[in-house]
């Protein structure tokens, strides 16, 4: 059964660019350099080390007024020097910090792509926003594009505060993708219809409706089972790699934050309300013998 596993990552889950669309190397300060990208002085490199081993290429995009912090994990053939463009619209257009990084076995990241890296991958991408930047769950939203859905999900499933989770043209499963099973198999991959029962944080699923490579059908039921839906964006005639190319994508997006802003503001505002209630209800506790005292 363990080629059975081999096969089903050989043909859907990882196609590296070759050679890598970028280059990294060390100033004599210490800082790392990525080829091409490092000119934007809101742009910071990372090297990382994964729990399995590798060192992984993360880039960290600055908003100077970031509301939010993107955590964004891309589809399985690109690396991080092809999503250049994008990470600066969007950084742009949505005004949010964004973090990428580049799976095991990608780029200039060392290793072999596996299900399990991607995991330990972003795993040490999100300890690096901890402690680097201070990020906090309430502040950071997921994003999974592809087979990036695999390890957004798998973390999202860790994190029990998270402000969202975008899942872009995401998989069920790697099986799924490949063969209409109604089961899910121990030596399948990226079982995210499992698991996306257990995110308990707004989930924004977006798919193309003649997606030619994973169906339309997995980001429905992605949808479906998600505990906390958000208004879905199906795209017509969208297909796989394609999607930001629609103008209702960035205006879709740019809504969703927009209501997580408001989420967030009206969390504050209930939490100072208990607070203020809390506060209320010490002083009368403290102020009923001086009240009959008075009496």
């Amino acid at each position: 059964m363990g080629n059975v596993t081999g096969s089903v990552a050989a043909r859907l889950a990882f196609f590296p660019p070759e050679p890598a669309t970028y280059e990294v190397s060390r100033e004599a300060d210490g800082r790392i350099v990525v080829s091409g990208v490092s000119g934007d002085k809101n742009l910071e490199a990372h090297v990382l080390e994964t729990k399995g081993g590798n060192k992984i290429i993360a880039t960290f995009w600055k908003h100077p007024f970031a509301r939010f912090t993107l955590l964004y994990s891309h589809g399985n053939a690109a690396d991080l020097g092809q999503m250049h463009d994008l990470f600066l619209e969007l950084r742009a257009h949505l005004r949010v910090n964004i973090m990428s990084y580049d799976y095991s076995g990608y780029g200039a990241s060392t290793g072999k792509p596996s299900e399990f890296n991607t995991y330990y991958d972003i795993e040490a991408v999100y300890e690096c926003l901890k402690s680097e930047y201070g990020t906090k769950q309430e502040d950071l939203i997921l994003y999974g594009q592809s087979v990036g859905s695999g390890p957004t999900i798998h973390l999202a499933t860790k994190l029990q505060n998270l402000r969202g989770v975008v899942i872009h043209s995401g998989i069920l499963s790697g099986l799924r993708v490949l063969y209409p099973v109604k089961v899910t198999f121990w030596f399948d991959i990226f079982k995210n219809i499992d698991k996306i029962r257990h995110v308990e944080c707004p989930v924004l699923v977006i798919h193309g409706t003649h997606d030619e490579i994973v169906d339309w059908s997995h980001g429905k039921r992605l949808w479906e089972l998600s505990k906390e839906k958000y208004d879905p964006l199906w795209v017509k005639g969208g297909g796989h790699c394609n999607l930001e190319a629609f103008p209702e994508y960035i205006k879709h997006l740019r809504k969703f934050l927009n209501a997580m802003e408001k989420l967030s503001i009206t969390g504050e505002t209930n939490k100072q309300n208990n607070q203020d209630n809390s506060n209320t209800k010490e002083e009368s506790k403290h102020n009923k013998c001086l009240r009959f005292a008075i009496r």
